[in-house]
């Protein structure tokens, strides 16, 4: 047998006929590959497009709130370094409605009023808090306990110290009270 094989071999139409055949089959496995490598090429450069989309995406939403995260947090500490401002116009409305100069009164009222309007503007709000109040550790800070006046207010605030102010929803400043006991 080995003979054969190597007589069929050296037949020159035999092997033109066999290197026809193979040929034949090389080519539709050579372009059915390249269609395929085509294809998965293809597929691989969407596959990295739709990342690097998504990723950009990604990068722009993260920027756009850490932007947004930085101007809320230079804005809170603007305005808490304002808040000693406010309390000081408190305390000199109280002194000067003491005295009988109303215009003086009614120009630091204006001036306060303004500057509570602008800072109301930004999102600053004054938490409510009066006096027979339950107290509440989310918005109150007590700064002493004193014997309570009476029966109903132990355990309640007995009197504002100090004014507390939430910045957006949220407290950048407790009210400082004190409760009675």
């Amino acid at each position: 047998m080995p003979e054969q094989n190597l007589n069929e071999e050296l037949n020159p139409e035999t092997v033109e006929n066999q290197n026809f055949d193979e040929q034949q089959n090389e080519t539709p496995e050579i372009e059915k590959s390249e269609t395929e490598v085509l294809k998965e090429e293809l597929q691989k450069e969407k596959e990295q497009y739709l990342r690097l989309f998504a990723e950009f995406d990604n990068f722009k939403k993260r920027t756009s709130k850490e932007r947004f995260e930085i101007f809320k947090t230079a804005n809170s500490e603007v305005i808490t370094a304002l808040l000693p401002v406010l309390d000081d116009f408190e305390r000199g409305l109280k002194e000067i409605g003491k005295s009988e100069e109303d215009e003086l009164f009614k120009g630091v009222q204006l001036i306060q009023t303004k500057l509570i309007e602008t800072l109301r503007a930004k999102g600053l709000k004054a938490v409510e808090t009066s006096p027979g109040e339950d107290f509440d550790t989310d918005k109150h800070e007590a700064i002493t306990q004193i014997p309570a006046p009476s029966e109903d207010l132990k355990g309640k605030i007995v009197d504002v110290v100090e004014t507390g102010y939430m910045l957006n929803d949220k407290i950048i400043r407790y009210a400082k009270v004190v409760i009675g006991q």
